[in-house]
């Protein structure tokens, strides 16, 4: 049967036993629900069926491995999941609860494709979700994701013979050894770990001990409550936090953490943050002396560094501008073989022979350690200070329903390639180039750029611009991409000014 969602609701008789699924909850690249306004125990066990049907149907071996953050409701959440899975005849082996690259690391350490992970990220208290994929270190993209929806929304899962429950344990060990190896600092470090009282307490200070840097705790003790703040190193809130514990306690610098650990967030020395597009800079210059020519993927949010610096180009360094989410990042940098992707957003994928390719804060957190290894005489403010000087606006959303937003951005992209085309500029500077693979990337001949894309997950355009030059060239090219902006009088005021 389809998914009565019209007929159950929260608080009814049917509600503890029929599946109740809002369709909206499956994402580009992600299942995301508040629990249990918008997804009840009997749903997600419908999507337990609908994933064990679609491994299945794409003949796949009947196994996946399972896991959770710690949130209170979210052992509850996977044991409903699991029972879907075992449903679809699926052998589910359970590592407990975990980050979420634990979990992409437990298919390989395994050797299991198939994954599924029970988090909300970095979402408060009564969201919950799941992050899935097929075949390491990629998850599912739209293309999963839409076939997902259709079985599970369709009442298309179908019931098999073979499923089984098998508890895994040790993972979280063998998870810390492969990102400690056998490194350990020559230099000595002082280095604030924030973790938001999220999972990551129970993996960041230990491991960054275990490789030599001196560790100044901040809220590393698990509580799922989250007595202080949601653990999202791209808030204002941790972040100021982390710049505060910099200052008190003399530090080197701050790591921040995420909800699930697939993200990180770095404050310097000087107590200021450093946004994760331009920490991948730095990153991709120290990685590029021991891999010359290596290709660096960063999403359409990006600095335009990766392709203008002039430290990478002399490297030989290969800059790749791609689509934002880390699905498709994860999918880009092993599809073209890169040394690395970035993402604005603080998920960083750091792949073989340094990585393994998919988003991991605490993998992050040693390679910048690693960076400072081989860099004794310079402080983090140092390399940050060494990067050519960009203006860059604060990423900005003007309103545009999720009905109308895809065909009002084609319509822009195709305004942007006419400008180009009749040899238009942008601030006063020519379009060099415009990149299409997520919105409309308009490339200046100085390096600069303008974007503009629809989100993924709300009801808004994304604009952002960035100058080499000024601040005065940046908010002109923002001008002028707001103009074309305009002719679409279906969007809306914008959430922040620059």
């Amino acid at each position: 049967m389809t998914i009565p969602q019209t007929k159950v609701t929260p608080n009814t008789w049917d509600f503890l036993r029929e599946p109740m699924i809002t369709p909206t909850g499956f994402r580009e690249y992600d299942a995301r629900w508040q629990y249990p306004e918008q997804i009840n125990l009997p749903g997600m066990t419908a999507l337990g069926l609908g994933l064990g049907t679609q491994i299945r149907k794409r003949g796949l071996p009947p196994k996946i491995v399972v896991g959770n953050d710690y949130r209170d409701y979210s052992l509850t959440i996977k044991n409903a999941l699991v029972l879907g899975l075992m449903q679809a005849g699926i052998e589910v082996h359970d590592v407990g609860t975990a980050l979420s690259p634990m979990t992409y690391f437990a298919r390989e350490h395994l050797g299991i494709g198939p994954c599924a992970m029970v988090t909300a990220s970095h979402n408060p208290n009564g969201w919950t979700g799941v992050k899935m994929g097929f075949e390491p270190p990629l998850t599912h993209g739209p293309e999963e994701m839409s076939e997902l929806k259709d079985i599970v929304m369709g009442g298309k899962g179908e019931a098999a013979d073979g499923g089984k429950y098998i508890r895994v344990d040790g993972i979280r060990e063998a998870y810390l050894d492969d990102l400690a190896g056998d490194f350990k600092m020559s230099r000595k470090l002082k280095v604030v770990v924030a973790c938001g009282n999220g999972t990551a307490a129970a993996f960041g200070p230990e491991l960054m001990r275990r490789i030599g840097v001196e560790v100044v705790e901040s809220n590393a003790t698990l509580d799922y409550t989250f007595p202080h703040y949601n653990p999202n190193p791209e808030a204002m809130e941790m972040l100021h936090h982390m710049s505060d514990l910099v200052k008190e306690h003399g530090a080197d610098m701050a790591i921040g953490f995420d909800g699930d650990g697939d993200r990180c967030g770095v404050v310097d020395d000087e107590a200021e943050e450093i946004f994760a597009d331009k920490m991948g800079v730095i990153l991709a210059r120290d990685l590029v002396k021991l891999y010359p020519g290596a290709t660096f993927v960063a999403d359409v949010k990006s600095t335009g560094l990766f392709a203008s610096d002039p430290v990478l180009r002399e490297a030989g360094a290969k800059a790749d501008y791609w689509k934002t989410g880390h699905s498709h990042m994860k999918r880009r940098v092993h599809e073209i073989g890169a040394l690395a992707g970035f993402e604005k957003s603080g998920h960083y994928f750091i792949a073989p022979p340094v990585g393994r390719g998919f988003d991991c804060g605490m993998r992050v957190a040693v390679e910048v350690m690693k960076l400072m290894d081989r860099n004794p005489e310079l402080s983090l403010s140092d390399m940050k200070k060494a990067l050519p000087v960009t203006f860059t606006t604060p990423t900005m959303s003007p309103y545009c329903s999720d009905e109308e937003k895809y065909e009002v951005l084609e319509r822009l992209v195709a305004k942007m390639e006419a400008k180009a085309a009749e040899g238009g500029s942008l601030g006063g500077v020519k379009i060099e180039s415009i990149v299409t693979v997520n919105g409309a990337r308009v490339m200046l001949e100085n390096g600069g750029w303008g974007l503009v894309r629809a989100s993924s997950n709300t009801p808004n355009l994304v604009v952002v611009c960035e100058s080499p030059e000024s601040k005065e060239q940046m908010k002109a090219i923002f001008e002028d991409v707001d103009a074309v902006i305009r002719t679409e009088p279906a969007v809306g005021e914008y959430d922040q000014k620059i």
